[in-house]
């Protein structure tokens, strides 16, 4: 067996980031040639990422950058198998690099689309995905990707599992409301940004019912629309989850599109993600 130097393993974890153990036993089971051995890492990088394949990837990370000028956003959601991954600096370089080029790049609206265009260097995305693959030894799954313009806030929980996006229209007098709304639709969980954004089959189910109800109190036609209306509003904020007619969650004395009209804007629309979720 070929004598192995300090100084080549040393190379060879500068040039992979790979363990000094692992570089060691590959540089043996190359005899020396640093070329080979290179090879024979990333095979056995590959073989054991392969067994892995089945592992559950409940853990991991939302990424979110947003435009200096507000102009734009975007998240990508990057899952693994475990928390010290989720919180590594390696996981956090791929991170930073798929969100930055979904951001300032031509956008892609599926993680293959964006793996295959380059990052920092001119390196490929899917190179820099398999090159902390290997290093980390763990299933890594780019899950998701979205980007939306502006006028926009964001929201990104320090823990990384929870984040959010929200689109509005019209001219903000404040960008810090567009993000107290995002923050806003983290916390209190809306399911669509308008009445309009609602299937209108179920609307006009929920409205039958409650027209059915109030006719039934025996009380004047004006009246019974009236009550269905106002009953309508308690439906769109409480079960159909809208967002423009939740109360604020930084002042619940006005409801969100309240805020927002004061604001000079409207809501649009809002990606919420939840890790894994």
């Amino acid at each position: 067996m070929a004598e192995i130097s300090a100084a080549a393993v040393k190379a060879l974890r500068e040039q992979t980031d790979m363990p000094m153990m692992m570089c060691k036993q590959a540089l043996q089971e190359a005899g020396g040639d640093m070329d080979r051995a290179f090879d024979v890492l990333k095979e056995k990088a590959k073989t054991k990422l392969n067994k892995r394949e089945a592992n559950a990837t409940e853990e991991g990370r939302i990424f979110l950058e947003i435009a200096e000028d507000g102009s734009k956003a975007a998240m990508v959601e990057v899952q693994c198998e475990s928390a010290p991954v989720a919180s590594s600096e390696s996981l956090a370089q791929l991170g930073s690099a798929l969100v930055g080029q979904l951001l300032n790049g031509p956008g892609a609206s599926t993680p293959d689309e964006l793996m295959s265009q380059s990052g920092p260097g001119g390196k490929s995305l899917q190179d820099l995905y398999t090159d902390v693959s290997s290093k980390i030894q763990e299933k890594i799954v780019v899950s998701r990707v979205a980007r939306i313009d502006g006028p926009l806030g964001t929201y990104v929980h320090h823990d990384g599992k929870t984040a959010a996006l929200f689109q509005a229209t019209g001219s903000p007098t404040s960008a810090d409301i567009l993000r107290d709304v995002a923050m806003h639709i983290a916390a209190m969980n809306p399911n669509v940004a308008t009445v309009a954004d609602l299937d209108p089959a179920v609307v006009n189910a929920e409205r039958e019912r409650l027209s059915a109800e109030a006719k039934a109190s025996g009380k004047p036609d004006n009246i019974i629309e009236k009550m269905v209306e106002g009953r309508l509003k308690g439906f769109y904020r409480d079960e159909a989850g809208v967002l423009v007619e939740q109360p604020f969650a930084k002042d619940d004395s006005k409801s969100v599109g309240q805020v927002l009209k004061e604001a000079g804007c409207d809501a649009k629309t809002f990606v919420l993600w939840r890790l894994g979720k």
